[in-house]
């Protein structure tokens, strides 16, 4: 299996290996507490609870989207509170098949420390295999995370705006199709998506089990709706920069390497009344 994803019994067999640092990422964007309120009750033994809003976000302006980047220095003392450091191997689930364990998956490749993996099929699958679970919260452990941010992992509305609708630009949307159409929009005060995107919802990513599907089969999709464009030329949003993770990560899992995240998304875009938007199918 690839490097990227980690099964239950891979896990299982490094739960007390000290090079080895899990966090529990579960969250509901219409109930924020209720990943806080399932890792109380439950969790992976070992695991280190991150709420997205605090702490794989940072402060919002009303402008900058939903989920804002975090700022380097709160992310960086995260980590180093629960071990993270040179050489060690961070495992990220959650219980919406990667949906928000992507988030941190693209965080820390960002910040530099690429030796990070999601666990395939998350808690649902963790707990229909008969692993242990827990309440006990671990001890803070002391990380050696240096952050070294990489250029060009991320985009931002400037250009968006400037380069969106270039032909070279694949522009990837991953909410779901009656939010991208603009039929409905439960989150955002503006319906609809930036001009010249194409959809892809995230869970278009998964087997009917919940995994993840084959990387040759998410070569082909993705190759199909990037219709010859070089993967690095893709740009990924959705509603806030937490979703389209789950994109590029499935991008990164089919080998085509190279994507990019517009964090702002959305929830920025449309915070702009003159900003165009576009309706309908792509």
């Amino acid at each position: 299996m690839s490097a990227l994803l980690v099964t239950p019994a891979e896990l299982a067999a490094h739960l007390d290996d000290p090079d080895w640092v899990v966090f529990d990422t579960r969250h509901d964007l219409a109930d924020t507490e209720k990943g806080r309120r399932a890792y109380d009750l439950s969790h992976i033994p070992g695991a280190h609870f991150l709420h997205v809003d605090d702490d794989l976000a940072g402060e919002k302006t009303g402008t900058n989207g939903r989920h804002p980047l975090p700022a380097t220095g709160p992310f960086a003392d995260r980590m180093n509170a629960c071990g993270v450091g040179r050489g060690v191997r961070v495992v990220a689930y959650d219980d919406s098949s990667g949906m928000y364990a992507s988030r941190l998956w693209w965080l820390l490749n960002c910040y530099g420390h690429g030796n990070v993996a999601i666990l395939d099929g998350g808690y649902s699958r963790w707990q229909r295999e008969g692993f242990a679970i827990t309440s006990a919260v671990p001890a803070p452990r002391a990380g050696k995370f240096v952050p070294q941010p990489r250029l060009g992992a991320s985009v931002d509305a400037h250009f968006v705006s400037s380069f969106g609708r270039d032909a070279k630009v694949a522009l990837i949307d991953a909410r779901a199709a009656e939010r991208f159409e603009g039929r409905v929009e439960p989150l955002d005060p503006v319906a609809g998506h930036i001009p010249g995107a194409v959809n892809r919802f995230w869970q278009a990513n998964l087997a009917p089990d919940g995994n993840f599907k084959p990387a040759a089969a998410l070569q082909e999709e993705f190759q199909k709706l990037l219709a010859g464009r070089n993967p690095a030329d893709a740009i990924h949003s959705c509603g806030s920069g937490v979703t389209a993770c789950h994109n590029l990560f499935a991008m990164e899992l089919a080998g085509l390497a190279g994507s990019r995240l517009y964090p702002g998304s959305w929830s920025e875009w449309c915070a702009d009344p003159g900003r165009p938007v576009a309706t309908g199918p792509a």
